[in-house]
């Protein structure tokens, strides 16, 4: 008996999770490790303390439950890089100078964490896209290391794509078009919505040239889409990259679905009593009020603030809008806070600062549309909720997001952003006008048009909800993968045992 379970606990899978501290790569890729200790798989996760406080509560319940699951802690030199304690996320950078701060204290981490990864001998390494140096790691283990990228299939072949065949280089001008050869649909771009690196050669451009590059050296990639999603990008992957990868999506519905009711249970127990929007809401018809929310690292400026105030209000439709008090400065604040007034009292929309339950709010029956910048995250739990999108993108592959809801898909609107600009490195032109957002809102809640749009994010809706069941293209993809991983693990022992 004693035998039997030294083998069983020998043939454990070990796997070790390192996640990029920015929410929209971390909070997929935590949810995606507890859905492997769900499975079995003996799982440690490596965070900063501060960014391991976030999850801490949710890896403890999953270890109360007998999961096998643990964070490592790794020490983040706040004070070699002039930082106060306690600020280790990219979304706490306010300013290009803490931005680059930030970043400079991620990557001095990349000693110590070598040093763990030969302590905690894991089976395999799953690390996010923007630690390429962790393919050399693997190799020197001998173990495999799987590429976890937190957007699309879609975005990952668009950006290989024009990597390889530089289609921008041959426009006259940065607001023609082009298009990306071999793709399934006819995807059409201009180069100002490109990343800035792709677009300027610079010295940025060898750091994620080397991510890229490192994909293509992986074991594989996972990816948190779903095969009904973008089966037809899944496939271009394979040939473009050339790696096998598994769509295990979307896990954050898939980790919180085995607690039945319970996202929307804990959020409503989040909240010390129902608050006026909620009050609100509940009184609003189905399908008629549209949800804003850019993100955690979307910030808007004055004048744009203003033009999406003016375009919500004169839309003809209800809205709740989450604003973040730190992204605004006195100027904006004031501003904001007087829209607020004027919107509760005429009862057409809430502002809702800083925290929402975005979960609650998506599912809520009144809600008919949602206006993002098509971070994946978001995408993800708006069509999981059966929801149609007013898109606005604004940095990073989020333009490639776009044109998958937009033209692949076409549950999608868009709002007509130009160019790809982070926050921290723009002026502030190129402001979407309120004209453009009210024109936007009427397609998306009143044509033809849009209610096809709701029908085919219904039926997205539901593949989600299915492709994660048992039997399902995600639920299968995760199975396999973990016996293919135990396979590995068994035949490199076999020598030893022999």
């Amino acid at each position: 008996m004693a035998k039997a379970m030294d083998t069983k606990h020998q043939h454990q899978l070990n796997i070790t999770f390192l996640p990029y501290p920015t929410p929209g790569h971390m909070n997929p890729m935590i949810d995606t490790a507890r859905l492997f200790a769900r499975h079995g798989v003996n799982v440690t996760i490596i965070l900063t303390p501060a960014n391991a406080l976030t999850f801490q509560n949710a890896i403890d319940s999953d270890f109360s439950h007998g999961y096998h699951i643990r964070i490592q802690l790794v020490p983040f030199p706040a004070a070699q890089v002039g930082l106060p304690e306690g600020v280790e996320n990219i979304k706490d950078g306010t300013s290009l100078e803490l931005l680059g701060r930030i970043s400079r204290g991620i990557s001095m981490l990349k000693d110590h964490i070598q040093l763990l990864f030969q302590d905690l001998h894991p089976d395999c390494i799953v690390s996010d896209m923007f630690y390429p140096w962790t393919v050399e790691s693997a190799a020197e283990l001998g173990i495999p290391r799987i590429f976890f990228c937190s957007s699309s299939y879609l975005s990952d072949c668009a950006t290989h794509s024009v990597m390889q065949h530089r289609p921008q280089e041959r426009l006259v001008s940065d607001t023609d078009k082009f298009s990306f050869p071999g793709f399934p649909h006819r995807i059409e771009m201009t180069p100002l919505q490109l990343a800035n690196w792709l677009r300027v050669r610079e010295e940025v451009s060898y750091y994620f040239e080397g991510m890229y590059a490192s994909e293509r050296r992986s074991y594989g990639a996972l990816y948190n889409s779903f095969h009904e999603l973008e089966s037809e990008y899944e496939q271009l992957h394979n040939s473009i990259v050339g790696i096998k990868s598994w769509s295990i999506g979307p896990v954050s519905a898939w980790v919180n679905k085995d607690d039945g009711q319970k996202i929307n249970r804990e959020h409503k127990e989040d909240l010390p009593e129902e608050p006026e929007w909620l009050t609100w809401l509940n009184t609003e018809p189905n399908d008629s009020v549209i949800y804003v929310n850019f993100g955690s690292l979307t910030r808007l400026h004055h004048a744009q603030l203003a033009e999406l105030a003016y375009g919500l209000e004169n839309s003809g439709h209800s809205f709740i809008w989450v604003v973040r008090k730190k992204d605004a400065n006195e100027n904006e604040y004031s501003f904001l806070q007087e829209f607020e007034d004027k919107m509760k009292e005429s009862k057409k929309g809430f502002i809702i600062w800083n925290w929402a339950p975005q979960l609650l709010i998506l599912n809520h029956p009144a809600i008919g549309g949602i206006v993002s910048h098509c971070g994946w995250n978001s995408l993800l739990e708006s069509l999981s909720a059966g929801l149609p999108v007013i898109t606005w993108p604004m940095f990073a592959e989020q333009f490639y997001n776009e044109r998958l809801i937009v033209d692949v898909l076409k549950v999608g609107v868009s709002v007509g952003a130009k160019e790809n600009k982070f926050w921290a490195l723009g002026d502030k032109d190129n402001v979407v006008e309120g004209e453009e957002i009210i024109k936007a809102v009427l397609q998306l809640m009143e044509t033809e048009e849009g209610r096809e749009m709701r029908k085919r994010a219904i039926k997205l809706g539901d593949a989600s909800k299915k492709t994660i069941e048992k039997g399902g293209h995600s639920y299968n993809n995760l199975i396999q993968l973990i016996d293919e991983l135990k396979s590995l693990k068994i035949s490199k022992a076999l020598p030893e045992t022999s």
